[in-house]
């Protein structure tokens, strides 16, 4: 008699929660074979060097040369074009959506952060990719929450990430956003920081954190998602099991999928609430932030490092593009 094998605990993840890469590593997709993926600046740099990518690279390289000027302009445009060609890439190897992120230096402005996320959907469109395969990350500063409440209007689903506040998460919800990413990591991270170690997961201030917006939005009958990201740890993950959606990296996928026993679920849906709730203002979010250094501080930090990382991308652009003029 043959026993069944143990079901591994990414297995058993995937019956509470849509797991999803936080990765744009498309053999990492393949093999662990996610329902969702995502791909930003960072993970479009890193594709420049897979050879996975090399004909989408030339292909755009090629367009950007027979333009005959290597200027800002068509750096940002070779950005935007490998931007959704790896996300369009991406794409056929999942069933769900690609997480396409709006540049991180827009964050602050609604209307160009609004028009940016049109021409991502239009992009990807001519590639086959409709809008229903897509989803817009935004940045959750005030104005991209005003964008994503303007997007989801217009029929286009947004990702609001950076989320580290409570107020924030709620803001994000009334918007209707289709998606929140409140980040696990970073807000343990702050608190490590600053001489606050928690003594048990439990205590983790990323899975309160987490687990209290989840609670919140059930109670309160919002929609939308709520998806942990920016994990540390295996026991992070596990911590939040039942939550609606989990991004997670490769390497805590790998170890996931490495290991067995029982994987309980920590998070339900709890029945809605009816009731009278205050509505999130551009006062009272902007308050709220005040009042919480940590969330404060990350969402800074955060805006400046996707800022960084989309740079870091253009400035690897205008590098190829001026060695192969050379050549």
């Amino acid at each position: 008699m043959t026993t069944a094998a143990t079901p591994s605990k990414l297995d058993q993840l995937r019956e509470l929660s849509v797991v999803v890469a936080d990765t744009g590593d498309y053999d990492a997709i393949k093999r662990l074979k996610p329902v969702d993926c995502t791909t930003n600046p960072t993970l479009v740099r890193k594709a420049l060097d897979l050879p996975v990518y090399a004909d989408l690279i030339e292909r755009e390289l090629a367009w950007a040369r027979a333009q005959g000027d290597a200027g800002e302009a068509v750096v940002n445009e070779v950005a935007d074009r490998l931007t959704v060609g790896v996300g369009s890439m991406l794409s056929a190897l999942i069933p769900g959506r690609v997480s396409t992120e709006v540049d991180a230096d827009l964050a602050h402005d609604t209307a160009a952060t609004v028009a940016k996320a049109h021409k991502f959907i239009a992009m990807y469109a001519e590639r086959g990719i409709p809008r229903e395969r897509v989803l817009i990350k935004v940045a959750s500063t005030w104005e991209g929450v005003e964008a994503a409440r303007q997007l989801q209007a217009d029929g286009i689903d947004c990702n609001l990430t950076l989320i580290f506040n409570r107020t924030q998460a709620l803001a994000c919800a009334e918007a209707g956003a289709f998606l929140i990413s409140p980040f696990v990591g970073r807000i343990l991270d702050w608190y490590v920081a600053n001489g606050q170690i928690p003594a048990n997961i439990d205590e983790d201030p990323g899975v309160v954190f987490v687990r209290g917006v989840y609670d919140a939005f059930k109670r309160r009958g919002h929609p939308t998602v709520v998806m942990g990201a920016s994990f540390r740890s295996t026991a992070q993950i596990e911590a939040l099991a039942g939550c609606d959606r989990l991004t997670i990296s490769p390497d805590l996928l790998e170890k996931l999928a490495a290991e067995t026993g029982d994987l309980p679920r920590k998070l339900s849906p709890a029945a809605a609430e009816a009731g009278p709730v205050a509505a999130v203002t551009a006062e009272s979010f902007a308050l709220a932030l005040q009042q919480d250094p940590m969330a404060s501080e990350k969402l800074a930090t955060g805006i400046e490092a996707f800022a960084n990382d989309l740079q870091a991308l253009r400035e690897t652009i205008a590098k190829r593009l001026t060695e192969t003029a050379a050549a």
